[in-house]
């Protein structure tokens, strides 16, 4: 096996290097005969890939190599040079793999041509062979000079290195090439006096609480209806002017409101009923849920039986609401997970880390090499999920940052401006929107392939080493495995 680094003739800086691992790379120059070509295409008949970048190595390629990590850039790889005469040769070195190719064109201002596939070789003799005279099938035969592409070994990893490569190549129409639109959201305008919550598709570093992703618009509505059933804020649309004589609203009469609008509550007030939804969204449901259970034990301490019941039929429709919260929806700041999928190499599982809703430098753990190095699985994982998790300045500071959070949330939400400094977003990333609907394509997706584990105060490495087994068995082993959480 030889390994080492590529560099890339593309428009990236000379310096950027991109390492792999089980694949051979040699460079395929336009041979003069026919006969030369056969026997070179037949030699790498019995390789894995055919590369047309050149080969390298570096002291960063052994650092990278070590931790097991490419770079964030899901690259074209493999290439190979076309040419009419000898088409046949040329098709039978492509691999009959899913992937995304690019189709290089000649001429000056002319444009490649990027796609996805379930099979690379059949993409390239449809787009690439001889045509019928009457055909109005496209077709790039006469003007394509050389084929990139990259196999993959799942559909998450297709759809973001189709993203990466189409925004590099297409950056003002990759959204339309993709059909990527933004998920649907909940959220709180905390920068109103009287807050309330609402759908959005557009995510704003305004102070602004955020919730989700959902599936659609109207799953989102629907889960925004039944929820805020559980509180009694405000779901008008009009300027709040605390006037006397205003009539109100369908939702005061039905005691579904406090009533800001004719001064029916206290500015205090609100804010706590506010502050409450808030807290049940960033707790997906589980404060209101375990306050209801104590109220209902001190009620039936106290022998108060009625109240207790009462309790018991708000925490069954609370119970109920929170059913239909999707597993994805969280508090955008802690959005935080792993996407475990298999990757094209052989014993190899590629990880994809998510912040805040972000997707990150992925890890792929090739198996075969990491039995013989003298580092754990876990290790590397928190390595990667956790830099300096075994540095003792790096841990003071994690108990430092720990002990500040604690202090304020243990601190009283009373007004609006500790509601913005609690949970307001104050800045985003441009690409939020494009990683959030990424990551929603593939969450919502049926049938779903690979596996995702959330972030609860702590990594669950032992259960991204389950899953790992379980996805290296293939799928007939992991149909009789047990649950993760089991």
């Amino acid at each position: 096996m030889v390994r080492g680094d590529a560099v890339v003739t593309s428009r990236w800086p000379s310096s950027h290097t991109f390492q792999f691992s089980n694949r051979k790379f040699q460079r395929l120059e336009p041979p003069p005969s026919c006969s030369k070509q056969s026997t070179r295409i037949r030699s790498n008949r019995e390789k894995k890939h055919s590369c047309v970048f050149r080969f390298a190595r570096t002291e960063a390629s052994r650092w990278i190599s070590a931790r097991c990590i490419l770079v964030r850039m899901l690259e074209l790889d493999c290439g190979l040079e076309f040419f009419t005469d000898f088409a046949p040769d040329f098709f039978a070195a492509m691999p009959a793999r899913p992937g995304i190719f690019l189709l290089e064109t000649r001429g000056a201002g002319a444009q490649p041509y990027l796609a996805r596939t379930a099979d690379i070789r059949r993409a390239a003799e449809r787009l690439l062979g001889a045509t019928e005279v009457a055909s109005k099938q496209l077709n790039l035969r006469e003007v394509t000079t050389r084929i990139r592409y990259r196999v993959t070994g799942s559909k998450f990893e297709q759809n973001l290195a189709f993203y990466q490569n189409a925004r590099l190549y297409f950056s003002s129409r990759y959204r339309e090439l993709m059909r990527l639109r933004p998920p649907a959201m909940l959220k709180v305008n905390l920068r109103n006096a009287y807050p309330r919550c609402y759908v959005t598709r557009r995510i704003r570093g305004d102070e602004g609480f955020y919730f989700g992703p959902f599936s659609s618009r109207r799953s989102a509505e629907e889960f925004s209806e039944s929820f805020l059933d559980l509180f009694k804020t405000r779901r008008c649309q009009i300027k709040i002017r605390r006037d006397p004589a205003y009539p109100g609203c369908v939702y005061s009469e039905m005691k579904m409101c406090l009533a800001p609008c004719f001064a029916g509550c206290t500015q205090q007030e609100y804010d706590v009923e506010i502050g409450r939804v808030l807290e049940s969204l960033e707790t997906t449901g589980v404060a209101l849920a375990e306050q209801l259970a104590q109220e209902r034990a001190a009620a039936s301490d106290q022998l108060d039986f009625e109240r207790a019941a009462a309790l018991h039929k708000r925490l069954d429709k609370v119970t109920a609401v929170l059913r239909g919260m999707p597993d994805l929806a969280r508090r955008i700041e802690e959005l935080d997970l792993v996407i475990l999928q298999r990757s094209a190499e052989p014993q190899t599982i590629a990880v994809f880390p998510v912040r805040a809703g972000m997707l990150e430098e992925p890890l792929f753990l090739r198996f075969a090499e990491i039995s013989s190095e003298p580092r754990s699985v876990e290790a590397i994982l928190k390595d990667a999920l956790e830099p300096g998790w075994n540095e003792v300045a790096s841990a003071a500071a994690a108990s430092g940052r720990a002990r500040k959070r604690d202090q304020e949330e243990s601190e009283t939400v009373v007004s609006e401006r500790n509601l913005r400094v609690r949970y307001g977003l104050r800045a985003t990333s441009p690409d939020l929107h494009d990683h959030l609907a990424l990551l929603t394509r593939w969450f919502y997706s049926k049938p779903r392939e690979g596996e995702i584990l959330f972030r609860d105060k702590v990594w669950p490495y032992r259960r991204m080493l389950r899953a790992c087994s379980r996805l290296l068995a293939g799928p007939h082993q992991a149909q009789s495995a047990p649950h993760p959480q089991q």
